[in-house]
């Protein structure tokens, strides 16, 4: 098996994929696969190229419909970008035929399960050659029964729904207690009223069914693996199934969408939502047929669940599903090796951390001179038509409206003695000034203005110099909502000794009343 250099791998656009065959050799691709895989030719390196150069050989050990889907070509074409890593992709007919001492050689293994896939073989092969694993693959056997899943994350102190277990096992009859009513269920002597969830113990399993009560109608939702644009049903019938084992929960309440989370590693998580199958069970896509998702911003709280399902699970790469229901994060199920889809920059994060980690964790091993990039060098290009350029990630805008409501304010020279009582009395003579918002102050401010104005209708001769006209608005400003309640008045007194000056651009009186918008 040739090997090129560490520095041609990194000068070519192209990255380099290796297929592996019988007794552990590899063979570069030729131009057809290379169309299966990227739709990109390789050329031949050079003959005088050095070839001694030790790559660190990632091997990709799957079903061939996953190892060659879009997803995980972007991600690994990207990954062969690495100096020193070369991908071996392992045939499907070898994984399905060959006994693992004939399957190829590796240093790192990616290997996940998937309908069809030989786990207990690709547990053989770890045991045989001990690769570094991505992902663990004794842990996959617990991802794919419910019942696992469940009890894991509990023990983790994960929140999940509430939950009630019916194992019918002829061998565990103390588990199989189920009492029906019309509108709850009795789950070894867990309550569950509509509506409640009912869900195979096999993650395999995707007939999902959600019970409704009879005051919303009765009937249920049935809910399975999308097909065309539908990923659900609604059904008239009510009563649960009789036969197989299910876990019984309490439905969550959201606002009709389902979070997807997907890590890589403990310290990166991908969010994004989608219309929950629930609803009505019609799928939305877009214009090029793919399902819509939209980004989601995930709490620090959520990040650290993320955390916890990547490390309980020992899965690197691993996809879980959040309900946010009565402002928590509930898991409700966790999917193993998942990638996101249509997003290129998961694809660059995500072959970076693995890229990082596969030396971090290999290349002092094998003696290879590396060292983690700083993230000060981590640029944004991007190819565009004109060449590579920085890619705009964001803009962060912090606007204002045009639009305030006007300050509305009414002045006015007072000079009777039962203001200036009201200006001594709350210490106005320290500063020269006072500022009243105490609903008990604004209120003696009024009762001093009806009392003024009682005594102007009473006797036009009397001796008050505030014009009626003025005690009227402070009347009508203070009386305004028929209460105080909360700052939106107040009552600004200043002392002026001389009077009020007759040209002063600020207008300073003796009393101003504002109203606080």
């Amino acid at each position: 098996m040739s090997k090129s250099s560490g520095q041609g791998m990194c000068n070519s656009e192209l990255p380099q994929f290796l297929i592996g065959s019988e007794g552990g050799e590899s063979r570069e691709l030729d131009d057809i696969d290379m169309r299966k895989i990227s739709g990109h030719y390789r050329e031949e390196e050079e003959e005088d190229e050095d070839q001694s150069e030790r790559q660190i050989m990632v091997g990709i050990c799957s079903m061939m419909k996953k190892s060659k889907s879009k997803p995980m070509t972007e991600i690994l074409e990207r990954l062969c970008k690495f100096e020193y890593i070369t991908v071996v992709i392992f045939p499907e007919e070898v994984i399905l035929s060959e006994p693992v001492e004939k399957w190829p050689l590796c240093d790192c293994l990616i290997s996940f399960h998937s309908k069809g896939f030989p786990l207990d073989k690709a547990v053989s092969y770890t045991k045989l050659r001990n690769p570094l694993l991505i992902n663990d693959l004794n842990m996959q056997y617990f991802i794919q029964d419910r019942r696992e899943v469940y009890r894991i994350l509990q023990e983790e102190g994960i929140d999940l729904p509430r939950y009630a277990v019916l194992n019918r096992d002829p061998d565990r009859p103390e588990e199989c207690n189920l009492v029906e009513s019309e509108d709850h269920v009795e789950v070894n002597g867990e309550v569950f009223h509509k509506p409640f969830v009912e869900k195979p113990v096999s993650a395999e399993d995707h007939n999902v069914y959600i019970y409704y009560p009879t005051s919303a109608g009765g009937g249920s939702q049935r809910l399975f693996r999308k097909i065309g644009s539908r990923s659900s049903v609604y059904s008239p019938e009510s009563t649960v199934r009789k036969t197989g084992s299910y876990i019984y929960e309490e439905f969550m309440p959201t606002d009709g969408t389902d979070v997807k989370v997907y890590t890589v590693g403990p310290d990166y998580a991908h969010a994004e939502a989608r219309k929950s199958p629930a609803l009505d069970g019609k799928v939305e896509r877009d214009s090029e047929g793919k399902e819509i998702r939209y980004p989601v911003m995930l709490t620090a709280m959520e990040k650290l669940v993320a955390r916890k399902v990547c490390l309980a699970f020992k899965q690197t790469v691993c996809g879980f599903d959040l309900l946010r229901a009565n402002g928590h994060s509930f898991v409700c199920d966790v999917n193993g090796f998942s990638f996101v889809k249509n997003s290129m920059k998961y694809y660059d994060d995500c072959a970076k951390v693995l890229g990082n980690m596969v030396m971090r964790e290999l290349a002092p091993q094998l003696h290879i001179p590396w060292s983690i990039p700083m993230e000060a060098e981590d640029i944004p290009i991007v190819p565009t038509t004109s060449g590579t350029m920085m890619e705009l990630r964001c803009v962060i805008a912090v606007i204002r409206h045009g639009d305030r409501t006007p300050k509305q304010k009414m002045k006015m020279e007072v000079r009777n003695a039962l203001f200036f009582e009201l200006f001594e009395k709350y210490g106005g003579y320290k500063s020269g000034k006072l500022k009243l918002k105490k609903p008990k102050q604004l209120q003696e401010v009024l009762d001093i203005a009806r009392q003024l104005l009682a005594e102007l209708v009473l006797h036009n001769d009397c001796e008050i110099e505030e014009k009626k006209s003025k005690l009227e608005q402070l009347k009508t400003v203070l009386e305004m909502y028929g209460h105080f309640s909360g700052i939106n008045r107040k009552v600004q007194l200043t002392y002026l000794p001389n009077g009020q000056p007759k040209a002063s651009s600020e207008e300073e009186g003796m009393c101003t009343v504002g109203l606080l918008r």
